[in-house]
């Protein structure tokens, strides 16, 4: 892997000639000025690496950099994560088929007191302008310098509407049907404190300080417009951590998205995306994400045989491989029967009760984080999944799997779904747009 150019992130207006403490409601015009403050562009010096980058992870470059400079006095810096950047513009919001990150923060906010439709579209504008900073590996006016040495490290952020948002907006006339609230399930314990809100922003990067760093801009630029109502803060596995991409485990050991809907389907967009000519118009190449906090009783589902584990997910556990035969990525044969006339894959096994084929092809796009919040008074772990699922329609989607799941899933009994919300994500926004603009201003 040839060596990468080491990446600071700094203030934009003060390397410019600008002043940092300009307007945060300004548009797009002073940004790209300050992007041209240097002879080489930071867009085209981080799109290069970005490119050097995810060429060494495919190859496990940065695993062979990291051996080889082990043997030097002074080893080559290892910028290939860092150096990656996600675009924040796009027809659809980065952090959806973005590839999983090391390190999430999930986040809600209601509107102050006051906030009307012309304020939130005032914070829509800064959240989107810092965002797009942010997402180059530059740092806003006033930063904290939390993430003064890092790159872009993938950092995605998406921007949704709760379903409350628009009654305090005076939007109710373009609530989208698909944002119904979600039934109420037998296996639910929700804690209201931390479900719902007005807004929710979801953020992902392969660099824990530039993941923090992003949440606390973005908080700090809500100030006076609205006030958080909850957060919750997940990881996974670290990019370049094994010998090949590989599937992500969850904390129950088990390979967690095998049969995840893949961009190459022809059924993906339908199933993920809202059409551009759907309804509303302003949730055009947008999705709806389904948000929820499910912990997992770990001490119970470890001290279950390996084989017991197995029969209740109806995959192996070493490789994935479902039960009925192959490899991981071999088809589930839901009709499979072994030698002695069972069932190859359990009746009420997970990825029987939820697979496509046993609930009239509904499926989703799953993109979770792993959560560890210390431990409970029993000494049991605080931990699971921070669930956060993708389609274009929950009562298509989410809802009918988690009615059958509810019904007669194995893998029930050891989980506690306690927090839940359901958010309308609109389309990616253009160069010198902000995310909504077209339901705030149209």
């Amino acid at each position: 892997m040839s060596t990468q150019q080491q990446h600071t992130r700094r203030n934009p207006g003060k390397e410019s000639g600008h002043d940092a403490k300009g307007d945060p409601g300004t548009d797009a015009s002073q940004d790209q000025a300050q992007e041209t403050g240097s002879p080489i562009s930071r867009r085209r010096l981080l799109g290069t690496a970005g490119a050097a980058g995810a060429a060494g992870l495919v190859t496990g470059g940065a695993a062979g950099a990291y051996a080889a400079g082990a043997t030097r006095s002074e080893p080559e810096p290892l910028t290939s994560v860092g150096g990656t950047a996600v675009p924040f513009h796009g027809t659809h919001q980065a952090g959806i088929t973005t590839p999983l990150q090391a390190h999430g923060h999930l986040a809600a906010f209601d509107l102050a007191p006051g906030t009307d439709r012309r304020a939130a579209a005032a914070l829509l504008r800064r959240w989107s302008r810092t965002a797009g900073q942010l997402t180059e590996g530059e740092a806003p006016p006033d930063d904290t310098g939390i993430a003064l040495d890092a790159g872009p490290s993938s950092l995605t952020v998406t921007f949704g509407f709760g379903r409350t948002f628009f009654g305090r907006t005076g939007l109710k006339d373009r609530l989208p049907e698909a944002l119904a609230p979600l039934p109420d399930f037998a296996s639910d314990a929700l804690d209201a404190g931390r479900s719902n809100g007005d807004l929710w922003i979801q953020i992902g990067a392969d660099d824990g300080l530039v993941a923090f760093h992003a949440l606390r801009a973005l908080q700090r630029e809500a100030r006076g417009a609205a006030r958080l109502r909850w957060q919750m803060s997940g990881f996974n596995r670290t990019p370049g951590a094994t010998g090949r991409p590989m599937t992500a485990r969850n904390l129950m050991g088990q390979i967690d998205g095998t049969n995840n809907p893949k961009p190459s389907d022809a059924s993906f967009q339908r199933r993920v995306f809202v059409p551009a000519k759907g309804e509303p118009a302003w949730m055009a190449h947008g999705s709806y994400a389904v948000v929820r906090r499910i912990r997992m009783l770990l001490d119970s589902w470890d001290h279950l045989s390996l084989e017991r584990q197995e029969k209740v997910i109806g995959r192996r556990k070493s490789d994935g491989a479902p039960l009925s035969g192959g490899t991981e990525d071999t088809p589930v044969r839901l009709d499979k029967v072994n030698g002695d006339g069972s069932l190859a894959i359990a009746g009420a096994a997970h990825v029987r009760v939820a697979a496509p084929a046993s609930n009239q092809g509904a499926a989703m796009l799953r993109r979770p984080f792993s959560y560890h919040d210390g431990f409970r008074e029993d000494g049991a772990p605080d931990a699971g999944l921070l669930f956060v699922a993708w389609q274009a329609d929950p009562m298509k989607g989410f809802v009918p799997v988690q009615r059958k799941l509810d019904l007669g899933d194995d893998l029930s009994r050891f989980l506690r779904h306690e927090a839940s919300a359901l958010f309308a994500v609109p389309g990616g926004a253009g160069p010198g747009e902000y995310v909504g603009q077209a339901l705030l201003e149209g």
